[in-house]
């Protein structure tokens, strides 16, 4: 068990790339105080758990509602992580997490951006979320599946500390440092990405079989 949290937490933690959204968060939020930033770090990280909880335990009922199957949910989530994978070796992180000027004003001017843009979609988008919903479908034992729900309250606590200390670690490693390690992870979603492909096409080719 300890070796499937620790496989399933560098591949959640890669997918979501906490490290990635520092300069987004604090571009957001230049005139909170320590205080303020330190809440809005800890209401990102509990909106962030709730929603890859609730789509790791409810994902498998919407792909049934909408006649999804388990094969074709990870191709397609292949793809997605393939893309963000991409999108991080190309320096476009915040685009690809739907960070574009409108939503960055609409952030602006809010009084809590915990929630969005920072929970959804900069940190538990399309790749975190269909990455958990094809492990529900995955692994059955419901042991294995309390696991990974443990990695979902270890990534938001990850989450909160990496948003907490972002002044420090902006400060630490500047912007081209927290690039650099952001391209480092695009390459490894890169290959979690073809690897989810490759496993819905074995596994379809086999159903069809």
């Amino acid at each position: 068990m300890i070796e499937l949290f620790i496989a399933i937490l560098a591949s959640l933690f890669s997918v979501v790339n906490p490290i990635g959204a520092v300069p987004v968060f604090l571009s957001l939020t230049p005139d909170y105080t320590a205080e303020e930033r330190s809440r809005t770090s800890l209401h990102t990280s509990l909106y962030f758990v709730l929603i890859l909880l609730s789509f790791f335990f409810g994902g498998a009922y919407i792909l049934s509602f909408f006649g999804i199957s388990v094969n074709a949910m990870r191709i397609a989530g292949g793809l997605v992580i393939l893309s963000s994978g991409y999108s991080l070796l190309g320096g476009k992180f915040e685009v690809r997490r739907g960070m574009d000027k409108k939503v960055r004003q609409e952030a602006m001017e809010k009084e809590d951006i915990s929630f969005s843009p920072m929970a959804m979609p900069m940190l538990s988008g399309p790749g975190s979320i269909s990455l958990l919903i094809s492990l529900y479908s995955e692994y059955q034992d419901w042991s294995s599946r309390g696991v990974i729900a443990l990695v979902i309250l270890a990534t938001g606590a990850l989450v909160y500390l990496t948003l907490r200390t972002s002044p420090f670690l902006y400060k630490l490693m500047g912007e081209a440092g927290l690039k650099a390690i952001s391209r480092i992870m695009g390459f490894i979603v890169m290959a979690i990405g073809i690897q989810y492909i490759i496993g819905g096409i074995v596994q379809l080719v086999k159903t069809l079989a």
